[in-house]
This record gives structure tokens, C-alpha cells and sequence, in this order.
């Protein structure tokens, strides 16, 4: 199973399309499902994610101010016997905070939580969770520790491993980072 992570795209406000290399990346790549942290602004970009696979998306902060409201808050999404949480991550202080992420995870009673909000990409463990972001699919400003990096993440589960690609625009060429992530064991191999 193969499943882009994306979101914080402000479009068009803060940015005006989705760079070149990623859209290439991503519309030349299957994906059995794709998940969205939020933050579309523009609802033709959520069109532009059906035509890859079925989506889940959560509403993001940004998404209240330019009509798109009628995506949930949150999304409990299984994968086989794995289940993983989807949220955007407004209303955590700071922006990002793993501990108050962690907590979310266990009242969600998930193992991973996806959010977005930072626009800062990361793929960590805390308190027995994993916790992932895939960063802005634009590099947008995000008010916190973004860095201005246009970046998203593709899982893939095989038996019982995560692998889990970090794939970031730096200078107009795109680079990755692998993960592996054991979901009996729960930690990084």
C-alpha cells in the first residue's frame, strides 16, 4: 500500500501553485490513498488530489476562512490491523509541541498521528508514538518554525514495516530521506 501525505498548500494566497518537481513526483507516482493535513484554501486543489487516489482530508485553520468547510476535524484511518490518526494541528501551543500531539494520539487510541500546521516535515518518535508531518506541499510561511521548503511524504507499508519518504524541494531538485518504522516493534529500525 502506497499513501502521499500532504497539506498546507495556501493556495492562492500565500502561494500561487504547487512546485513543478513535486506535482510531476506526485502525478507520476500510484498512491493507494491520500491523506491531507489540511490548509487547501482553494477547493480545486482538492480536486487535483482525487484525480491521484481517495482522499482523506482534515480542515485546516485556513480552510474556515476561504469556504472549505466540510472536511472533519480529525480522521482515524485503518491500514490492515494498524490504525493512524489524522489531524491538522491548530490550537497546539507552540506550533508542533510533541507532547500535546502525543496526548492527541492517545485519546484518538492510534499509534501514529499525521498533522501538519508547521509546515515544518518530520517523522519522529515521542512517547511511544509516531509522529509524522509532512512539512508544506508549497513552502509556504506557516507563523511558526517553517522553513520555507516545499516538502511531502510517501508511506509504504510492506508486512510489517513502515517506509516512510521524506521528499523536500531544495534548490529546484527534489531530495529524500528514508525511515523505516517497525509497527510491531514501534520504533525506527
Amino acid at each position: 500500500m502506497r499513501i502521499l501525505v500532504i497539506g498546507d498548500f495556501h493556495i492562492p494566497n500565500r502561494e500561487k501553485t504547487i512546485p513543478s518537481q513535486i506535482l510531476e513526483k506526485i502525478q507520476n507516482t500510484q498512491f493507494d490513498l491520500i491523506l491531507c493535513t489540511g490548509d487547501l484554501t482553494n477547493p480545486e486543489i482538492f480536486n487535483q488530489l482525487e484525480s491521484l487516489g481517495p482522499v482523506r482530508n482534515v480542515i485546516g485553520n485556513m480552510d474556515y476562512y476561504f469556504g472549505n468547510r466540510n472536511f472533519p476535524r480529525f480522521e482515524v484511518i485503518k491500514l490492515d490491523n494498524y490504525e493512524l490518526g489524522l489531524i491538522h494541528g491548530t490550537g497546539i501551543r507552540p506550533r508542533g509541541n510533541p507532547e500535546q500531539i502525543s496526548k492527541i494520539a492517545n485519546e484518538m487510541n492510534v499509534d501514529i498521528l499525521i498533522s501538519g500546521h508547521t509546515h515544518l516535515q518530520s517523522a519522529r518518535m515521542f512517547n511511544d508514538k509516531l509522529l509524522l508531518n509532512p512539512g508544506s506541499a508549497t513552502g509556504s510561511w506557516g507563523g511558526g518554525p517553517s522553513t520555507g521548503v516545499p516538502s511531502f511524504q510517501i508511506l509504504e507499508k510492506v508486512n510489517d514495516e513502515l517506509r516512510i519518504t521524506n521528499i523536500a524541494l531544495k534548490s529546484g531538485r527534489l531530495s529524500s530521506h528514508i525511515n523505516i518504522y517497525n509497527l510491531k516493534s514501534k520504533k525506527f529500525v
